[in-house]
């Protein structure tokens, strides 16, 4: 399968899919004319890095997990999971301190608009 082949069997533009394989995501084989060749899992491939993007996971970590799929799905082999704890406990935590910082502006905004209203600004 040619890259404009598998760009529009994911739905996925070529200029990611060339990223993918210089992330070593995706991988291809050059034809006697230098044009990239997919295999047949090509489009499972690409669907399943972009569940993983779609999940806030870097591609640094998205190349360790490729090796670790069941199947023909998303679902992953039992030796990840904790890595994927971590992952969703890092995002628990930076969700957290997101919304700390956001009370923290809106409480600064509230006041500095009250100020402005006493003031007669």
């Amino acid at each position: 399968m040619k890259i404009g082949e598998l760009a529009r069997a994911t739905g996925v533009n070529v200029r990611l899919l060339r990223y993918y394989e210089e992330q070593g995501l995706l991988s291809s084989h050059r034809t006697e004319g230098g044009h990239r060749q997919y295999s047949a899992d090509a489009p499972a491939t690409v669907a399943r890095i972009r569940t993983l993007l779609a999940a806030g996971l870097p591609t640094k970590v998205i190349r360790e997990l490729m090796p670790c799929f069941i199947g023909e799905g998303p679902e992953l082999d039992a030796c990840v999971l904790d890595h994927l704890r971590t992952q969703l406990a890092d995002l628990d935590t930076r969700i957290n301190e997101l919304q700390q910082a956001r009370a923290s502006l809106s409480d600064l905004l509230d006041a500095s608009t009250r100020a402005l209203a006493t003031a007669g600004r």
